[in-house]
């Protein structure tokens, strides 16, 4: 799977797990500061992407994702 294919399912689970529109989702949105994700909603967005991936996220790794792109980069690598 590549980025893009990547960005497209992560990108859903974000508008879906956030509520908002996947038109606001960039490679470049930050959880926090664009997207309004507080911990728990990247837990949640974590455990879900676990799920539809069928991957394992490590805690810390999760923890330096900053942006859309550093978690699709890492998945695209574990995939």
């Amino acid at each position: 799977m590549d980025n893009t294919q990547v960005f497209e399912k992560v990108k859903a689970l974000i508008a879906e797990k956030l509520e908002i529109e996947e038109s606001k989702i960039t490679m470049e949105a930050s959880f926090r500061k664009d997207l309004g994700a507080d911990s728990l909603d990247t837990y949640e967005l974590v455990y879900a992407i676990e799920e539809e991936l069928g991957i394992s996220i490590p805690d810390e790794k999760a923890n330096e994702f900053e942006t859309v792109k550093d978690a699709v980069e890492f998945l695209a690598s574990e995939l």
